[in-house]
């Protein structure tokens, strides 16, 4: 069989250093070093607005009075540079510190990343933190948490109607707001332009000669998986290190000034940390996707992509399963999307089969070769970028090796070994939690992950490592068996895609293993053959859907060898789970310790065999 063919892509790490220390315990890290780079990411601002004024840095459409999206309104480098400084000159006068940081509420925008970029001339940390905590909440805890952690000395929003209700209820009237437009009722706030007119003097360029790499750039919040979220401290050198380590993990970035077409939010690590600082690092220029991987805004980001084609493309796999079933038809999206990307990049979950199998059909059959899919290993604390897949023949739960100057520890624990991280793109702690902070570094300084990985080839070390799960959601059931969920929960997505979302999977003392399915409502309304608006439960409960799910129950059983990789039974939810009681995040991740949780009578329910429209292998 010939192997296929690829667009030519250069990876960076190609050999690892392993060693072993103390019984149950190796070290992991890449042979190539870590190379010089700036202090602080202002500088690299600086350089491409002396050097590149007139490049677009950030392009986002324009919105109409009716909300639909005209034309590309761009800011130059140049822009940008004078902007951030006129910011900063207004953020120094209100005197703000890592005390009294800036709060943003605000989706992707251009304003936000002006913003942004000014705190970090001023050095005065900013929080860009998760939309749906002011607009889709409805007790707004979570926001309540952010500012009661962080104590902002300002607080922006792009839109006063639209996070009016928030501000109203959580903000006090002693923070000021500064908003782009709108108004929030009964409340005075500033305006966005009038923080951008003001007079720049001599305290800017002071302002950012003082700041270095142990200056607080932002603070990031966890999505709160286990408690609420944690404030991850992100420093100028941890952000510069880290970027660092991806231009010389993925050497296409210093190629040429990458072009990103983007949606992932900016209070994600992935697109706030990862995709933003790539943009400033390499002199590049994002288009800012207002389109989501969701049936309400995917043909905002398809018709974005067939406009504006990206060097590079990063997304979450529910937005690649989007794209490539979108390009079997769409000849004009094929087309620009494919003819200049040089690497496809996934995080967050795991990419089905299915979904590669078809990405690489359609480049195939338009440009004759395949792009590279590639992905690895991170987190909010690690900057995010860790661990990276070093070739082009890419696999599901494939996570890669180190990046330079990131040393892994691969320590034995539970049955798995936890990966652990020390290296200059790792964060000094959680801000004023000095005990969740203890709690997460072991005695050699290496931050404890919770994620567990194996060899993908134990006769080929330099391949690196792939995904074995969350240890924390780990269980044993009754028998004392041990229940691996990471793989497991893989296995049932890959099988049943495109008609499942997410799954969370279930047994937790009890004598077998199920699984509580997050259907993709869609698709299933394609199986059950029932007009348009009938109600979720009444596709759910369809022949159709019934019969497709149990085909797949019965194919997983006829391949499991024991208890614990054998889905005994399962139920489809017709209720999606919700952001306050913190079942998911805003990007789409699953906490399946939450669900569990608020969903323990649906757990108990299914093990009891009392559950309506439950399922159970044939044999």
């Amino acid at each position: 069989m010939t192997a296929p063919k690829f667009r030519p892509l250069t990876f960076g790490v190609t050999r690892v250093v392993v060693r072993d220390g103390a019984p149950g315990v190796r070290y992991l890290k890449a042979e190539q070093a870590l190379k010089e780079h700036p202090a602080r990411l202002t500088d690299r601002l600086k350089h491409w607005a002396d050097t590149a004024p007139e490049r677009t840095f950030m392009a986002r459409r324009v919105k109409r009075a009716d909300g639909s999206s005209g034309d590309w309104r761009h800011v130059t480098y140049g822009e940008a540079w004078a902007s951030a400084r006129a910011i900063a000159q207004g953020l120094i006068n209100r005197g703000l510190s890592a005390e009294r940081p800036v709060v943003i509420l605000s989706e992707n925008d251009l304003e936000h990343a002006l913003l942004a970029l000014g705190c970090l001339v001023a050095g005065v940390p900013y929080v860009p933190t998760s939309p749906p905590y002011s607009l889709v909440s409805t007790d707004f805890s979570k926001l309540r948490h952010v500012l009661e952690t962080v104590t902002p000395g300002l607080v922006f929003a792009a839109d006063g109607a639209r996070y009016g209700r928030a501000i109203g209820a959580v903000v006090g009237t002693d923070l000021e707001v500064v908003l782009t437009a709108g108004a929030v009722p009964d409340r005075a706030s500033t305006s966005f332009a009038d923080l951008l007119a003001t007079p720049v003097t001599p305290a800017v360029d002071a302002a950012m000669q003082a700041t270095g790499p142990d200056t607080i750039a932002k603070f990031l919040f966890t999505s709160g998986s286990t408690k609420l979220p944690k404030a991850v401290i992100n420093t100028q050198g941890m952000w510069c290190a880290n970027q660092q380590q991806m231009a010389q993990s993925m050497p296409v970035l210093t190629e040429a000034p990458p072009v990103l077409v983007d949606w992932l939010p900016w209070n994600h690590t992935f697109g706030g940390n990862h995709n933003f600082g790539m943009v400033v690092y390499h002199g590049g220029t994002m288009y800012i996707d207002d389109g989501k991987p969701t049936p309400a805004l995917i043909n905002e980001t398809l018709r974005n992509l067939r406009e504006i084609g990206p060097t590079v493309y990063f997304n979450v796999p529910t937005g690649f399963e989007a794209i490539a079933t979108a390009m079997k038809t769409d000849d004009a999206l094929r087309r620009n999307l494919l003819s200049r990307v040089r690497m496809f990049f996934y995080a967050g979950a795991a990419l089905a089969q299915p979904v590669w199998d078809s990405l690489y059909e359609s480049e195939e059959r338009e440009i004759g070769e395949r792009i590279v899919m590639s992905t690895g290993l991170g987190m909010t604390e690690s900057g995010p970028f860790g661990l990276f897949v070093t070739n082009p023949n890419v696999k599901a739960g494939d996570l890669g090796v180190p990046a330079p100057g990131l040393e892994i520890k691969l320590v034995d624990l539970q049955g798995k070994s936890e990966v652990r991280y020390r290296g200059p793109n790792i964060t000094p702690g959680y801000w004023r939690a000095p005990a969740e902070t203890a709690e997460h570094f072991d005695d050699e300084g290496y931050f404890c992950s919770g994620d567990a990985v194996k060899w993908i080839d134990e006769d080929n070390l330099h391949l690196g490592l792939k995904f074995d799960g969350r240890i924390a959601e780990d269980f044993k059931l009754a028998t004392g068996t041990f229940v691996s969920v990471g793989p497991l929960r893989s296995k049932l997505i890959a099988v049943a895609a495109p008609y499942i979302q997410d799954v969370v999977i279930t047994g937790l003392n009890m004598h077998e293993v199920g699984a509580m399915v997050f259907p993709n409502v869609l698709a299933c309304r394609d199986l059950a053959g029932l007009p348009p608006d009938a109600p979720v439960e009444q596709v759910l409960a369809s022949a159709g859907v019934h019969a497709r799910f149990q085909g797949m129950l019965d194919k997983l059983s006829e391949s499991s060898t024991g208890s614990a990789n054998r889905i005994s039974r399962l139920c489809l939810l017709s209720e999606p789970p919700t952001i306050d009681r913190g079942e998911i995040t805003d990007k789409g991740s699953i906490n399946q310790r939450a669900v569990l949780t608020h969903r323990a009578a649906i757990v108990e329910a299914l093990h009891a065999d009392t559950l309506p429209g439950m399922l159970k292998p044939a044999h």
